[in-house]
């Protein structure tokens, strides 16, 4: 196949791939992209604008067209003079930024007016519609009134101008009134005028502000010497309460050591109390006398700046009187003291005195009670043997009541030996409440009858009943001899008298008992 026949046979592709690449031509050789600041006018098929976006303008159907939106800079002069509404003649130079507006109806404007113009034509064209405007509003308003207030006259300019440069498609961005002027020099009077009344309110203002000045240095002069004298009057009052809460914080710590020194002294040594609650006193008295003097010391610095002179003898005034009431305190203080020791003095020797009494008791007590151990011990002894003399006793039933009795006192002696023997170990003996020498002697005695009583109840023996017995059959032989001796000498000779043996033993028996 030869290369037209391949051509022959490929037309419908081959048209279609070179109306694509046309059409890619066409799109790369018509796209185009407007900047912000410049409009790109595309006319021809349809009609398009372009400000800061793409677009695609058809080659050869379509056309480009650049219009520039950058400011533009126009010098406002009138070239003669102009009469104000007061007849005065006066230029005007006044500097106006405008530019082509972006608003698509004033765009169109722009358009057909200033396409494929340079800036200096769109400049001139607007010169001469801004130079009309002014002298309009020149003629309108005062010589003083634009001087005072260019503002006003350049918003009028602006305001009367902007209809007319709208309907080129222009608009105004700045009106600025740099300088105006007048033949006859009458602005420049102005200034004079309006200088010398500048002057005068200033030299007025001036005089004025001295004489405040004075006003307001001779009142701060016044406040600052009452700032002063109350500063120092607040300080001289904080510096004396400083001082009394100081010394009130001394008391109480004087107060509280001197109390925990008392209570230290009272545990160690009973003898130094006194001597420390003195000293705690006079320390105590001592800071309330120095309170009272930074007190008045206070007071004296306060009311110095009224009567020096005064303040000094009242300071002398007050100062025997705190002394003498120092004095008075301080003798009262130690009044106090002394009257605290006696107490103190008072319940030592009382509590010594109960001491020594109670230990007294407790002595007397143990002696009492050791006498009456050893007491139960010779009483257990004897009934143990008395025990043993169970069967003398028995043999004893016969034996006559003096020789009892005879028994029974001699061991007597040893009984009360033994009950007094401890007292004889005791060097000295106190008594006190209602105890005497007679109760002693009582509790000796009843120790020993407790002894005796209970010897005599161990072997069965009625020492009452025995000694009864005795001195009743002692007193019948006494009566029955007595009558022996009354009956006749004839009695006798017929009744030979017989001795009496049992009497007689009973005689012996009497100075032993």
């Amino acid at each position: 196949m030869n290369f037209m026949e391949f051509v022959s046979s490929h037309i419908p592709q081959l048209g279609i791939a070179a109306g694509v690449v046309l059409l890619i031509i066409i799109i790369i050789s018509g796209y185009c992209k407007a900047p912000p600041d410049e409009a790109y006018i595309i006319s021809g098929l349809r009609k398009k604008v372009l400000i800061g976006k793409a677009g695609i303008k058809i080659p050869f159907l379509e056309r480009l067209d650049k219009l520039s939106l950058k400011l533009i800079s126009v010098d406002v002069k009138t070239a003669t003079s102009v009469p104000t509404a007061d007849y005065i003649n006066v230029r005007v130079d006044s500097v106006v930024n405008v530019k082509i507006s972006d608003q698509e109806n004033k765009l169109a404007l722009a358009a057909q007016n200033f396409l494929n113009q340079n800036s200096a034509y769109i400049c001139s064209v607007a010169r001469e519609v801004l130079e009309g405007n002014v002298r309009e509003i020149v003629g309108q308003m005062s010589l003083q009134d634009m001087v005072n207030d260019r503002k006003k006259f350049a918003e009028k300019v602006q305001d009367n101008a902007a209809p007319d440069l709208a309907n080129m498609g222009l608009e105004i961005v700045s009106f600025n009134v740099q300088n105006l002027t007048d033949e006859q020099g009458l602005i420049e009077n102005l200034g004079i005028d309006n200088t010398t009344k500048i002057q005068k309110t200033a030299a007025i203002t001036k005089a004025e502000a001295e004489r405040d000045i004075q006003i307001a240095q001779a009142r701060a002069s016044k406040e600052s010497n009452d700032a002063r004298v109350q500063a120092e009057t607040e300080i001289a009052q904080r510096n004396n309460e400083l001082a009394i809460r100081k010394a009130e914080l001394k008391k109480q710590s004087d107060i509280k050591q001197a109390e925990a020194d008392a209570a230290y002294d009272i545990q160690q040594q009973e003898q130094r109390k006194t001597i420390e609650v003195t000293s705690s006193m006079a320390d105590i008295a001592k800071t309330e006398q120095d309170v009272l003097l930074h007190a008045k010391q206070a007071e004296v610095q306060e009311q110095s700046l009224n009567a020096e002179v005064k303040k000094k003898a009242d300071a002398e005034r007050y100062r025997k009187e705190q002394e003498a009431q120092a004095a008075l305190f301080q003798r009262s203080k130690q009044a106090e003291a002394e009257l605290y020791e006696q107490q103190k003095d008072a319940e030592a020797q009382k509590a010594r005195a109960e001491a020594m009494k109670y230990a007294k008791l407790q002595e007397a007590e143990g002696i009492r009670a050791v006498g009456e151990a050893e007491a139960n011990a010779i009483r257990a002894k004897a009934l143990a043997e008395a025990e043993g003399l169970n069967k003398k006793a028995e043999a004893m039933q016969k034996m006559q009541e003096a020789a009892v009795l005879q028994m029974y006192f001699d061991v007597l002696p040893q009984v009360a030996k033994a009950v007094s023997e401890p007292l004889a170990k005791v060097g000295s003996i106190t008594m006190y409440g209602e105890g005497n020498s007679a109760k002693m002697i009582e509790d000796i005695t009843r120790s020993t009858n407790q002894v005796s009583s209970g010897m005599l109840e161990g072997i069965g023996i009625d020492l009452k009943s025995m000694i009864n017995s005795f001195v009743t059959g002692r007193a019948i032989g006494q009566g029955i001899s007595a009558n022996s001796d009354d009956t006749p000498k004839g009695d006798d000779t017929d009744h030979p008298a017989q001795p009496d043996n049992k009497e007689k033993p009973a005689d012996n028996d009497t100075p032993q008992a």
